[in-house]
């Protein structure tokens, strides 16, 4: 038995499925557009009704493998092809669309559909385990970045030995990371090693390899970095913290291109291009006598600079938004947004930590957030200009703690505080409130919320932070 659906249920799952729909006439202008494809796009259906949909997706397919124009014309049916569009803001998205071409009563072709979902979370996935960066996923809008943005694809292309500089966390792997899968070389290896990370007995064996008997515990041949990234990439990360003794046998890898490993007779050889990076400045460095200055002309022939982020707060907005949607994706979270009090909060921050400090802040607001958009009570407490330290206290055996101002320009500042009595007047008058709404609403945190003019959820933070039952 075949059921037939009713054309008001048809409008109704064409609103309300989660998947972005939309049809076209036979020229392929855009005929109906439905709210998914609204949310997903950003764009409205007044804004693109009528238009040609190739101008408003504006998709890699759209010019020479149009699977919605193949459709149509051959009446081919495509299923789950991925295409990347660009959404109405610039952003681009990956997307699986699938189309079907559209028959009129007399069996005659008069357009399309296309039906396409949100992949963002597919892609993020993806580039967590491949680490396959490249120079879009830079996010910034500041002049300087701007450069860097546009080097990379250059320097990709071309086999030199690239030098990145900058203070922890600004991205220096991720540079990295996208000069390799930008240039000829990204279907092979990317082996990255923090050179601070390896002790100074074991650096050689760890970068070059060793053979079978060349110190005691070697009862088999090992291969080194530089054998795994044959034919690839070598990330030598925090390059200025090898010792003197392997500077000599990195310049000479650079110099001949090749290397012996530990224990070994016959020199092999090293197609691998390096690059390099480091937070310290290597020209003092060299300078001070604890790096080779060849080994620096060596590594120093291309050179990027990544400024810190708190020379581009600029870009801060832009980071947090792509943030949110990383961990929605890596989460299954739908979080929207931040308030502007959380926004202006992180805007005022000086990042030592740099982009990866606002990146742990964003996941930090993450795990404490309960409702659909991050508030400053999710922000941690540095960046809410709080901090919670330990003293002594000499007549007491309780912990006593002291809360200071993020800015504080003095100890004396400081507010000693007996952990039973660890709140403040304020604190204290907005507990005793909260209870009290609690109290004349029966515990019912709905209508309390809505007396003190707050979200269930920033009431529920409140209740836990207070030990309101």
């Amino acid at each position: 038995m075949v059921l037939e659906l009713e054309p008001r249920y048809g409008s109704i799952i064409f609103e309300h499925i989660p998947h972005g729909i939309f049809t076209v006439d036979g020229a392929g202008k855009i005929t109906s557009f439905n709210r998914a494809a609204e949310r997903i796009t950003g764009w409205q259906r007044g804004e693109v009704v009528g238009q040609e949909c190739a101008k408003v997706f504006r998709s890699n397919h759209c010019e020479h493998s149009c699977f919605l124009r193949s459709s149509i014309e051959e009446g081919q049916q495509h299923r789950d092809e991925e295409v990347v569009i660009t959404r109405k803001d610039g952003s681009e998205l990956l997307v699986s669309v699938s189309t079907a071409n559209l028959e009129d009563e007399n069996g005659r072709v008069v357009g399309g559909v296309e039906m396409f979902r949100d992949l963002s979370m597919v892609a993020e996935l993806r580039r967590q385990i491949n680490g396959s960066y490249t120079s879009s996923d830079i996010i910034s809008k500041s002049a300087s970045m701007r450069g860097v943005r546009e080097l990379l694809p250059l320097v990709a292309k071309s086999t030199s030995t690239v030098l990145v500089e900058g203070e922890p966390g600004t991205g220096k792997e991720l540079v990295a990371r996208a000069i390799h899968n930008l240039g000829p070389r990204k279907d092979k290896p990317f082996i990255a090693v923090n050179c601070g990370a390896l002790p100074e007995t074991l650096a050689e064996s760890e970068l070059f390899g060793h053979k079978k008997g060349a110190f005691t515990d070697a009862v088999k041949d090992k291969p080194g970095r530089f054998a795994m990234a044959q034919g690839g990439t070598l990330f030598l990360d925090e390059v200025g913290e090898i010792s003197p003794a392997v500077q000599v046998k990195l310049l000479r890898v650079l110099q001949e291109r090749e290397y012996t490993p530990l224990g070994g007779v016959t020199p092999e050889p090293a197609d691998v291009r390096i690059l390099a990076a480091t937070n310290r400045d290597l020209t003092s460095e060299v300078s001070a006598g604890r790096f080779r200055q060849d080994l620096f002309f060596r590594l120093n022939i291309v050179r990027i600079n990544l400024p810190p982020l708190r020379a581009r707060a600029e870009d801060i907005p832009l980071l947090v938004n792509h943030f949110i949607a990383k961990f929605n994706a890596l989460q299954g979270r739908r979080i929207t947004g931040i308030s502007e009090k959380s926004l202006s909060l992180l805007m005022r921050y000086d990042y030592q930590g740099n982009v990866r400090e606002l990146e742990n802040a964003i996941e930090h607001a993450f795990v404490i957030c309960g409702g659909g958009v991050i508030e400053v009570e999710d922000l941690p407490p540095y960046i809410r200009g709080e901090r919670v330290i330990p003293v002594s206290h000499a007549d007491s055996g309780g912990g006593v703690f002291a809360v200071a101002g993020h800015n504080a320009e003095s100890t004396a500042e400081l507010v000693a505080l007996d952990a039973q009595a660890s709140i403040g007047p304020l604190q204290n008058a907005e507990a005793t409130a909260i209870r009290e709404a609690l109290m004349r609403h029966g515990s019912n945190r709905t209508r309390a919320a809505a007396e003190l003019g707050i979200s269930r959820n920033t009431l529920w933070r409140k209740m836990k932070r207070y030990g309101i039952e």
